[in-house]
């Protein structure tokens, strides 16, 4: 028995000694951990909070570009809570975005997780919203005043903090709205400008561009499926349309379009 274990032991060192090495991805921008970066969430659902997609896409491609990252979320209660099933409002039930948000951190709770109102300028790159409809009803009031929406106090901060520091914005489907609301003259895309139906999706979101386009933005057509960034270099404001385009299996390239925002949010962050 002993000689059988000793045997398979060095046919096991063998084999090991014969596989590739593995080394640590340093990401294309920079060395490991040498860029921070601040996400900013609404709570946990593409109909009331963040897309859970947009959300998970965004910290993987931080992850595999080797940087840093931190979650964010105000400690407010949010507008409502959707049954995503039947995508109406949940009788009597509410909840709070900071805990919501917390679901997306892995086994680390509130050692992630932070209250937005502690978000310091001073101590990160660069920061990224992804999307969902927590952006038009948590973060803001687009949901009830459209363009003449008010954002929430901490997000106003936040973004006004980051774009007076000539620090880089990410920003991902519906998330666009907040930085127009409050930054002058910056360049964003959400995708198409017209509500219309392609073999790829449809577009059912297009008011909202009509609506960044009267705060004062211009707006850049994009199609999703070529998982493309709109890259503002003068404001250092990069978005991608993600699921303001609506597809049923296209997902690869919303993860995608979202790696491209991130690299590029990466890049302007190391200048």
């Amino acid at each position: 028995m002993l000689a059988s274990r000793t045997l398979l032991s060095k046919q096991t060192l063998t084999v090991l000694s014969r596989q590739p090495a593995c080394f640590v991805h340093h990401g294309d921008h920079g060395n490991w951990g040498n860029t921070n970066i601040a996400v900013v969430f609404s709570g946990c659902g593409w109909w009331d909070g963040t897309d859970v997609h947009e959300g998970v896409y965004t910290m993987y491609h931080l992850s595999r570009n080797g940087a840093r990252f931190q979650i964010f979320a105000p400690n407010q209660q949010q507008m409502h809570v959707m049954d995503h099933m039947k995508k109406q409002p949940g009788s009597g039930e509410n909840r709070n975005m900071m805990v919501e948000s917390s679901r997306f951190s892995h086994g680390q709770g509130m050692m992630q997780m932070q209250d937005l109102s502690k978000l310091d300028v001073n101590s990160f790159d660069a920061v990224i919203f992804p999307g969902g409809h927590g952006v038009t009803k948590n973060l803001s009031s687009f949901v009830k005043d459209g363009k003449d929406c008010k954002l929430q106090s901490d997000v106003e901060r936040v973004l006004k903090d980051f774009h007076r520091s000539r620090k880089p914005i990410g920003l991902a489907s519906m998330a666009p709205v907040l930085a127009c609301r409050v930054l002058p003259s910056i360049q964003v895309t959400m995708g198409y400008e017209r509500d219309e139906s392609t073999r790829w999706g449809n577009w059912p979101h297009t008011s909202m561009v009509q609506a960044v386009k009267s705060m004062g933005a211009s707006h850049n057509v994009r199609e999703p499926y070529i998982s493309f960034a709109y890259v503002d270099e003068k404001n250092k404001v990069v978005s991608t349309p993600s699921f303001m385009w609506e597809t049923d299996y296209h997902y690869h390239y919303i993860f995608d379009g979202i790696g491209n925002m991130v690299k590029h949010v990466m890049r302007m962050s190391t200048k």
